[in-house]
């Protein structure tokens, strides 16, 4: 399995940082469980986002953000490079939001994109 590398190509901004750790400490989840980001096939514009905790996989990149740890499958960074992870809590849109510098296309949902 890949060891942990330096550069994350993604960032988290300081409200999904924080919804994220509150989410892990909810699930009760052990140290063996880090974030996954990912992409795969479907959605209305072809790819979805991947976002969960999970434990590690073969094939996977291990990063660290503020404490945080991301697992990511070394062919997803091609679709990921660049992208900011953010979370919203407003009256009008509360969730994770995606913002790719490599998206195309973007549905109105905001989780499927292309590329």
């Amino acid at each position: 399995m890949e060891s942990t590398t330096s550069m994350p190509p993604v960032s988290l901004t300081v409200g999904a940082k924080k919804e994220l750790l509150k989410l892990k400490e909810q699930q009760e989840l052990g140290e063996d469980f880090g974030l996954r980001i990912g992409v795969e096939g479907g959605g209305c514009a072809g790819m979805n986002y991947i976002l969960g905790f999970d434990q590690k996989k073969e094939g996977d990149q291990e990063f660290m953000i503020d404490g945080i740890k991301i697992y990511m499958h070394k062919a997803h960074g091609l679709y990921l490079a660049g992208m900011e992870i953010d979370f919203q809590n407003g009256l009008n849109a509360r969730g994770f939001t995606f913002n790719n510098p490599n998206a195309s296309k973007t549905c109105g949902c905001g989780t499927s994109f292309s590329v």
